[in-house]
């Protein structure tokens, strides 16, 4: 019942989002994960949202409060020398230095991974960047980056009003292929007894997820368009209002068309020139028109009860609410608990990656320097009167 990962340290330089995902994800999964802040005011999540009268837990930020569970606190000042000096020696003990400062920081800061490999030759270093190593310093916000990978051209009702996903993809998707990337390094290195660099690119990471509308258009030269919800093989695949909401019905294959015509008794359509993609795509329209008009007068639990009978891929467009709520999201525990040190207790999405042998804990995102002595006693051995020098230095 050992964590996957237990024995894997961690040094934890990241703010805002993408990185702060990808260590929350590598400490779920048993890292020791050692989030190092600046000393006084730590990373700037930590004041996002914290005043607000509906989001935030007794002053804490819904952004800290998931994501910086299960990790541990080191305040440490690595703008000055003696602060620098302690990281190296922390370098030492750890195993990975994941950061997503801006191209060149870690270079300015004196801890890239060509100076860090010095101190610690089988050290990971993991950097996500808007734009990858070396390119130009420039923000990289996700929806910046939404917008430049080419996914924003394709999402949205018309060519005319581009929209953002609602969740933030460019920032969890890098932090998900940062993970990739570490887990990799470290296998690399296991076999090969050094350490490596991993250099992300949120750019990269938003190309990559164009997958196979990237090859239609290398090879037609067409670029996609923003359909909504609709699909440009698929028909019918939409969402459709309902008396009290709305639902998606997907037929992504023949087989599932005749059910769905015997489910909602779509006369109009039983003609065999709808029993092909192509035919059906010439009277899409007209499809999705009938089916709206269908649907409109009953709840969608009524016709989600009835598509599931007739074996007819749907499902319901819930809230955030509704998907919290779900009876499958609660039982497959992506609905956790953690006890604040206020003695409040917050709600927090899992972890989606589930093993037979492994139960998942979680602790709560700590206070700013929570670990800091314990971190330095463990692993620098400094004593009481050392750390008592930092502390009036505010090296620490």
């Amino acid at each position: 019942m050992s964590a996957p990962l237990k024995n894997i340290r961690v040094l934890d330089l990241t703010h805002m989002l993408a990185g702060p995902y990808a260590s929350m994800l590598i400490a779920d999964l048993g890292a020791e994960v050692v989030k190092v802040e600046p000393p006084g005011k730590g990373e700037i999540t930590r004041g996002l949202y914290k005043d607000h009268p509906d989001y935030s837990l007794d002053g804490v930020s819904p952004y800290h409060i998931t994501l910086a569970r299960n990790k541990k606190s080191l305040a440490l000042d690595l703008k000055q020398e003696k602060g620098k000096q302690i990281f190296y020696e922390l370098v030492k003990k750890f195993d990975v230095v994941l950061d997503n400062f801006s191209s060149g920081v870690t270079e300015r800061l004196g801890i890239d991974f060509n100076t860090l490999k010095k101190h610690n030759s089988k050290i990971i270093t993991c950097s996500i960047s808007g734009f990858g190593k070396g390119e130009a310093d420039r923000p990289a916000y996700d929806q910046i980056l939404q917008a430049y990978g080419g996914g924003m051209s394709i999402t949205g009702e018309d060519e005319n009003h581009p929209v953002r996903a609602g969740i933030p993809i460019a920032d969890l998707s890098s932090g998900m292929f940062s993970i990739i990337g570490i887990l990799s390094a470290l296998q690399k290195r296991d076999r090969d007894g050094v350490g490596d660099h991993v250099d992300i690119s949120m750019l990269d990471c938003q190309v990559s997820l164009l997958t196979y509308m990237a090859t239609m258009n290398k090879i037609s030269g067409i670029d996609p368009k923003p359909i909504g919800n609709q699909h440009f093989l698929h028909v019918p695949y939409n969402s459709y209002k309902t008396s009290d909401g709305f639902i998606i019905i997907a037929v992504v294959h023949e087989d599932f068309w005749p059910n769905l015509i015997n489910a909602l008794d779509l006369i109009e359509f039983k003609d065999d020139k709808y029993n092909t993609v192509q035919g059906r795509l010439a009277e899409r329209d007209s499809i999705d028109q009938v089916i709206s008009e269908k649907l409109k007068d009953k709840p969608s639990a009524y016709w989600l009860d009835l598509l599931a009978k007739h074996r007819v891929p749907s499902g319901p467009i819930n809230s955030v609410r509704d998907a919290l709520e779900d009876p499958l999201v609660k039982k497959r525990n992506m609905v956790v608990e953690l006890e604040q040190p206020s003695g409040l207790t917050a709600e927090v999405p899992g972890n989606p990656i589930k093993f037979n042998n492994f139960e998942e804990s979680y602790s709560p995102a700590p206070e700013l320097g929570q670990h800091t002595e314990e971190i330095l006693q463990e692993y620098i051995g400094l004593d009481s009167s050392e750390l008592q020098t930092l502390k009036e230095e505010k090296i620490i």
